[in-house]
């Protein structure tokens, strides 16, 4: 207990810290070209991408402050640390990718391996997101949703259901498996399907962020609330390309 208010307190200092900044001050998002030139310039091979709607346009769903903190904090503190360690863990920077390198976590730190997870979760999930949702996929992922959940509504309650059970701090997945199954499951921490070390396997096509960082400010401790409002900024064209690449 002791622990987890301390962590409370410590991000709502964070966000009372922001929040002169955050009155201001409009969202300012980092451009894809900036982005592209400070790795050549750098050689850092993982990077934050820059989002692509204002902290403020989820609102619907996800208050401005927790966007802001949540992307320049704690999602920006992943991938800094993610880099760190792969110098730190003499990892060749030039040749991996993230998918490979969560591929065979299990060769690396648990530093890695939270931060590796960390990045690639966070940035499939701003992904994910959109203020202009159509609510629900059509095509063929829609049609591949009703063969393994009987509807998309029976879709949502099962996702709905796994995101609020996940136990502690985690993820919750739609995932294409092996066999080209759609899957529904969980994860902890910042673990996801790509790890060697997972239980959940497969190719990540739509997950949600359940760690407390991710909807407290507006929620508190009502983790259902926060899920059923998930689902008005799902970003289905996001998810069907990934569906079909996978």
């Amino acid at each position: 207990m002791t622990t987890k208010n301390t962590s409370r307190r410590a991000f709502i200092t964070d966000a009372a810290k922001t929040t002169a900044a955050v009155a201001l001050s409009t969202t300012v998002i980092p451009s894809l070209a900036n982005m592209v030139n400070e790795k050549k310039e750098t050689g850092i091979p993982f990077k934050q991408r820059p989002l692509l709607y204002g902290y403020h346009d989820l609102e619907v769903a996800i208050d401005g402050m927790t966007m802001e903190i949540h992307y320049t904090k704690h999602a920006a503190a992943y991938a800094k640390n993610l880099n760190e360690t792969l110098v730190a863990e003499k990892v060749d920077i030039n040749t991996v990718s993230l998918e490979n390198l969560l591929g065979e976590i299990s060769k690396y730190s648990a530093k890695m391996r939270n931060n590796g997870g960390g990045h690639y979760n966070h940035e499939l999930f701003w992904e994910s997101l959109t203020p202009k949702s159509t609510l629900k996929p059509d095509g063929k992922l829609l049609g591949q949703i009703e063969k393994y959940f009987g509807s998309f509504d029976a879709f949502k309650a099962k996702f709905a259901d796994t995101a609020k059970t996940r136990f502690g701090s985690g993820w919750a997945w739609l995932v294409l498996d092996n066999n080209k199954k759609l899957i529904i499951g969980s994860t902890p921490n910042q673990d996801n399907p790509l790890m060697d070390i997972s239980e959940l396997k497969g190719t990540p096509l739509l997950g949600l962020d359940v760690w407390e960082h991710a909807y407290y400010l507006k929620y508190q401790n009502k983790r259902p609330d926060y899920i059923t409002a998930f689902w008005s900024v799902v970003n289905w064209d996001v998810v069907a390309k990934r569906f079909e690449e996978g």
